[in-house]
């Protein structure tokens, strides 16, 4: 299923992170994906959130650097050789992951990664109907 991601950049400074938790939490916004990449002077803040929508505006508003981004997020059998199956399909239909990371927490005995690709239908369309 491909989704909206937030990417945020950070300066790299004490509270900066704590700042777009509380803003989150105070306008009761579910985080339900999160990963942070760094360099020396900032960070990246990537999110999947309830309401993507809403929290780029919020985050904006406070003065935070947003971007949106389309993301594939998909199931993924939560066994051993299960996120390789996934990855061999991808492999497979010849498509170059960029990055990736997991979404917090499971449901139905699946767990759930988020792929950034450069074309994210592609993605969507192998990875329909492979869990």
């Amino acid at each position: 299923m491909i989704i909206q991601q937030l990417s945020v950049f950070l300066e790299n400074r004490p509270g900066q992170l704590s700042g777009v938790t509380e803003l989150l939490a105070q306008h009761h916004i579910d985080m339900q994906a999160l990963n942070i990449a760094e360099t020396a002077d900032y960070g990246v803040l990537r999110l999947i959130v309830d309401t993507p929508m809403k929290a780029a505006r919020l985050l904006r508003e406070q003065g935070f650097l947003v971007r949106e981004t389309p993301v594939v997020q998909s199931p993924v059998p939560d066994r051993p050789g299960g996120l390789n199956a996934v990855l061999g399909a991808i492999a497979g239909a010849d498509i170059d992951i960029e990055y990736m990371y997991s979404v917090l927490g499971q449901r139905n005995g699946l767990a759930y990664m988020v792929f950034r690709v450069d074309d994210p239908e592609k993605l969507d369309s192998v990875l329909t109907n492979l869990v």
